[in-house]
């Protein structure tokens, strides 16, 4: 007769990951630590490192036409930015008065642990027995993300390995634990525009053509077109001018050339191709108003999509309730995520902790929530296998 196995702590687990200074693409000792507790409770695990980014595949169960339950999140996190700014050391993994301190301890290095440990107990203690349960856990979500979970899901195809369902856990809610479950997320896109003019003496405009005054009538009809006006799970979509710059200390001078950005966060009326070639109509003309030439490139960070309410949502959306005592709301709100990938693979949604503080100095979490995050994620597995 064997020992039982302690349950795997995730406040524990979270802090010892904090202490990994895994700042994209740096892999800091995380993924590492990671294999060694999977591998612990029996989960086969395999590094898919792509484009100098570290990624860890791990399996438990059969591999094949079996329900298997997904998990999907990164470990990589932004730079701590002025050290001497934080309460407590950005890479500490401090706990004071119930609050664990630290890069990571929101954004997500908490969601990773809390499910590493809900799926180490889950498969010690009451394993499915006809089903698997995968983690995919990326180091690159918060730089490109062109070798992190792409890089995963490629290698996935390329061997025969599945998800049924995947749930990442990124933090979905935005005041107290439980409110949200995300259904879906915008697409992204950033339009790079460059004017160019002919330089020439600002007395003499008429020898000059002000690439200036056409990057501004460009920003601003783009600024004003309103591009719907929301569907049925999506706000409208919304578009920023970012940025205009010349570069120009002369006030004497009208300059060659001028730069400007913007970005365009759009629902399921439109995809990245449509928007690219309104972008494009919109500078074709204003340079032929102007006779000022205007090149475009263009950056898809991802399409918009939607997993439809549904049988995932529902049994997603009643454990949570049972868990917290809160029923989430459906949202689509946010910014991008790894499940814009995730989704071309299998029905996926998001669910995780409170997110006020991610990215902030003095990102931190409250010990409670984790707890709690590691039950939510425990009896989604015990739900989904029943």
């Amino acid at each position: 007769m064997t020992d039982p196995v302690d349950p795997v702590d995730p406040v524990d687990l979270t802090a010892r990951l904090i202490r990994c200074p895994s700042v994209t693409p740096e892999e800091g000792g995380a993924l590492d630590l990671l294999e060694a507790e999977l591998s612990a409770a029996g989960f086969t695990c395999t590094r898919v490192d792509r484009g100098g980014v570290a990624n860890l595949f791990a399996r438990w169960g059969p591999k094949g036409n079996v329900r298997t339950f997904g998990f999907n999140g990164h470990t990589d996190v932004v730079p701590a930015g002025d050290a001497a700014a934080w309460t407590h050391d950005p890479f500490g993994g401090e706990i004071a008065d119930g609050i664990l301190w630290g890069r990571g301890a929101t954004d997500m290095k908490s969601g990773v642990a809390a499910f590493a440990a809900a799926a180490a107990d889950f498969v010690r203690d009451a394993p499915p027995g006809d089903g698997a349960v995968v983690l995919a856990i990326t180091g690159d979500e918060e730089g490109d993300a062109v070798d992190g979970t792409r890089a995963l899901l490629d290698w996935m195809g390329e061997t025969g390995e599945r998800m049924s369902v995947c749930v990442v856990g990124e933090p979905t809610c935005p005041e107290r634990m439980g409110e949200m479950i995300k259904i879906g997320r915008r697409g992204s896109m950033t339009a790079y525009f460059v004017a160019q003019g002919v330089q020439g003496h600002s007395a003499y405009p008429h020898r000059a053509k002000n690439p200036v005054q056409a990057m501004a009538k460009l920003c601003d009809r783009l600024a004003g077109q309103v591009l719907d006006e929301g569907t049925e799970y999506f706000d409208p979509s919304t578009l920023a001018v970012t940025t205009i710059d010349t570069g120009n200390p002369a006030n004497n001078v009208i300059p060659a050339a001028c730069r400007a950005t913007v970005n365009i966060r759009f629902n399921d009326a439109h995809d990245s191709a449509g928007l690219t070639a309104w972008l494009r109509g919109a500078a074709d003309q204003v340079a032929e108003e102007t006779g000022v030439a205007i090149e475009m490139t263009v950056k898809v960070s991802g399409e918009s999509f939607l997993t439809p309410p549904g049988e995932l949502s529902d049994l997603v959306a009643g454990v949570v309730e049972a868990e917290t005592g809160v029923a989430p709301e459906l949202s689509t709100t946010g910014g991008t995520s790894d499940a814009r990938f995730v989704k071309d693979h299998c029905p996926v949604v998001e669910f995780g902790l409170v997110g006020k503080t991610m990215h902030k100095v003095d990102e931190n979490v409250p010990v409670v929530q984790i707890e709690t995050l590691k039950r939510v994620y425990r009896r989604l597995l015990e739900a989904y296998f029943a």
